[in-house]
């Protein structure tokens, strides 16, 4: 995954859980401007020179020399927690969502059952009056069935019944839902010809445990406005103890975090355990797994995948131990949680009160109609998605990124074949894998629509916990079926990029296949820093701390020498010290361990585009614009893809559960670049410099 700094505010479901909402429908974002430049129109540079800062040295800041006059003089829209490029074509592609749905509404629409379920959805969701009118009644059974629990063997069903498939593990920043599990279906990691479900932690209403363990006096002042915003929301919903319930909630959530895994060991996939039924029960006592897997449509599974099994033992063991009331309490918030986007406006605010202002330090909501366009797409992706490549997307685009991405992969073998310190059985190996990596580029062969999906267009709350199910249901069914090595775990109109480990494939969504990522209007020099490096931040994922762990097949499996495993290891290990000197705040530091994956694949993306861009200019050259070379241009633009703006809030929650590094410290990876301190004339005696001997070369 190339970016999850930004999430829109809209989805505020996704900043306190992700209960059912699959990890790609968090944000919503995208489209791929498809502008036909003439054979004799002249290219731009792409650059935005007007945004730099060139009293900067680029050895001292290369940030702020790319960036300066742009981080200066731009503000943070009030409803947002961030803003950069990725949120500017979140908002380019919000306003193409909005006219398609609007289009969908004409008379004259067409489209088939799919655009009217679109259709249907947005228009539940802006149905404003009809959901003030209902009130809570649209929870009301959801909260009737949570009253009737009487023992533990009902708390289970109930439990078992709330499972929804949830998000991939590998390439998700947080792995937590409201459920006290999520559920993952993907193929074995030592079995890539079968799937299997993953079984993850969850059941905190905070990002991660470190919100609730933390000393860090802002993290103790967070769980004191979260408490409050529990019995808050508990009221709304007409509970007659909301204090003493929310004590009791608080108090389950902190002992649930204590016992679950850290940022950094969800990262670490020989910390996953394969337990067979029998052993699921044994390692895990306290829930009655029985009650719970065929509640949960897994009665029929044999084997599981405890990605988290330190977790699954202590959250299972405080299921006996903690009382019944107490779950009933933190299963009534959850459901209201969960629920309140769809809710009346009180609920509403008060939901973006603590998740937007508090949590990320947003002023201000999206407005409705931005918000029902975010969730119309993000819970009906490949139904918007459909609709959105055939508008949108063009066939002349994919094959000039395919061709692009046909560079980047000659250059990332040549950059293979170029290792000094790589045993030539090891190097067999890597070709291997690069050989076969499956790339999808705009839309993916088959769509994922529901047929039998019920939409109504009076039923905001109902569609969502449809959608939800309908989900659900077609991952379990990939249980009983073959691996399909081609499926997306990505829609068309998200502004992001995805490496799937266990399939070895990558996909490009359309929606990052545009300016200033992928600009047609621009020359090469832009375009390969822009979306090269994008490319091969993909490509290089497949080689990273993680997923080198995996082969050519996507089994879990060590296809390394012991040296040349050290000696990956080894520049790993420089790199995460390198991030670890990143600090944003004097109190907090970046996280060289959890941020590693992507750092890897941002510097040998980043390495791998350049050499592209090299073999490019032997063939075409390209000429000096306003006295910046084309390498320079190069290494600008990739600069200038990165900018972005970050509220306090935002940036401190990202630090603690993101996996990416902010924005400033990804651009900052040139350091590691030989190439970039000649362009340049970066000296010594200049704060990015470093020796030879301390450039991190990883691939």
């Amino acid at each position: 995954m190339i970016f999850d700094e930004y999430r829109p505010a809209c989805f505020d479901l996704g900043m306190i859980s992700l209960r059912g909402i699959p990890w790609w429908a968090i944000a919503v974002v995208g489209i791929l401007v498809g502008r036909i430049v003439s054979k004799a129109a002249p290219l731009s540079a792409g650059v935005d020179f007007s945004g730099m800062d060139k009293s900067v040295a680029p050895g001292d800041s290369f940030y702020e020399y790319a960036n300066g006059a742009w981080l200066r003089t731009t503000e943070i829209p009030a409803d947002k927690p961030a803003y950069g490029t990725f949120t500017m074509i979140a908002d380019r592609t919000r306003t193409n969502l909005a006219s398609l749905i609007a289009d969908l509404a004409k008379p004259a629409a067409r489209g088939g059952a799919a655009a009217g379920k679109v259709r249907a959805f947005y228009v539940a969701f802006m149905d404003d009056a009809g959901i003030e009118a209902k009130g809570i009644s649209p929870l009301k059974k959801e909260l009737d069935a949570i009253a009737a629990i009487r023992d533990r063997k009902d708390l289970a069903r109930l439990m078992g019944g709330n499972l929804r498939a949830d998000v991939d593990p590998i390439n998700n920043t947080s792995f937590h839902t409201e459920n006290l599990f999520g559920v993952w279906i993907s193929q074995g990691l030592n079995d890539p010809d079968h799937y299997y479900a993953y079984l993850l932690q969850g059941g905190l209403g905070m990002p991660d445990r470190d919100y609730y363990v933390s000393d860090s006096p802002k993290m103790v002042d967070l769980r004191s406005k979260y408490r409050a915003h529990v019995e808050a929301m508990l009221k709304l919903a007409g509970a007659a103890e909301a204090s003493a319930m929310a004590d009791r909630i608080f108090a389950l959530e902190t002992r649930m975090a204590k016992v679950h895994a850290t940022r950094v060991e969800s990262e670490d996939v020989h910390l996953v355990q394969r337990w067979t039924r029998e052993e699921l029960e044994s390692k895990a006592p306290g829930i009655d797994w029985a009650v719970l897997l065929e509640a949960a449509g897994l009665k029929d599974a044999r084997v599981f995948y405890a990605w988290h099994p330190k977790a699954m033992i202590g959250l299972s063991a405080l299921v006996a131990s903690e009382s019944v009331e107490a779950w009933k309490d933190w299963l009534t918030f959850h459901a209201v949680e969960r629920a309140a986007s769809f809710l009346p406006k009180a609920f509403v605010e008060e939901h973006f009160d603590f998740a937007g202002k508090t949590l990320t330090g947003t002023p201000q909501m999206r407005s409705r109609e931005q918000r029902g366009v975010d969730f119309t797409s993000g819970v009906l992706g490949d139904a918007v998605g459909k609709l959105y490549v055939e508008r949108y997307f063009t066939a002349a685009a994919q094959r000039r990124v395919q061709s692009m991405v046909g560079d980047l992969e000659k250059a990332f073998s040549k950059r293979i074949d170029k290792l000094s310190w790589m045993d030539p059985a090891t190097k067999a190996r890597a070709r291997e894998k690069l050989k076969t990596l499956r790339v999808g580029v705009g839309y993916p062969k088959q769509w994922r629509i529901d047929p039998k999906l019920d939409i109504r267009s009076d039923d905001a709350l109902g569609n969502l916990e449809r959608s939800e199910l309908s989900h659900y249901k077609m991952e379990l069914a990939k249980l009983h079926k073959a691996v399909n090595r081609d499926e997306w775990s990505i829609s068309p109109q998200i502004v992001n990029a995805l490496n799937l480990p266990l399939q070895n494939a990558i996909n490009f969504p359309a929606a990052i296949l545009q300016p200033p990522f992928f600009d047609p209007a621009a020359d090469a020099a832009h375009n390969y820093a822009a979306i090269g490096a994008i490319i091969g931040h993909e490509i290089s994922h497949s080689f990273d701390d993680q997923g080198s762990l995996f082969d050519a097949r996507g089994r879990l499996d060590n296809w390394w020498t012991k040296d040349d495993l050290a000696h990956f290891n080894a520049a790993g290990e420089a790199l995460a010290k390198q991030y670890d000197e990143y600090r944003p705040f004097p109190d907090l530091a970046v996280n060289g361990h959890q941020t590693l994956s992507e750092n890897i694949a941002d510097l040998a993306g980043l390495a791998t585009a350049f050499d592209a861009f090299e073999l490019f200019l032997k063939r075409n050259p390209l000429p000096t614009v306003e006295g910046f070379t084309p390498e320079q241009r190069f290494f600008i633009s990739f600069g200038q893809a990165w900018r972005s703006k970050a509220r306090e809030a935002q940036l401190r929650k990202q630090i603690a559960t993101d996996g990416h590094a902010p924005a400033q410290y990804r651009a900052a990876t040139v350091r590691n670049l030989d190439a970039w301190y000649d362009v340049f004339g970066v000296k010594p005696s200049q704060k990015m410099y470093l020796t030879p001997n301390d450039r991190v070369r990883v691939w």
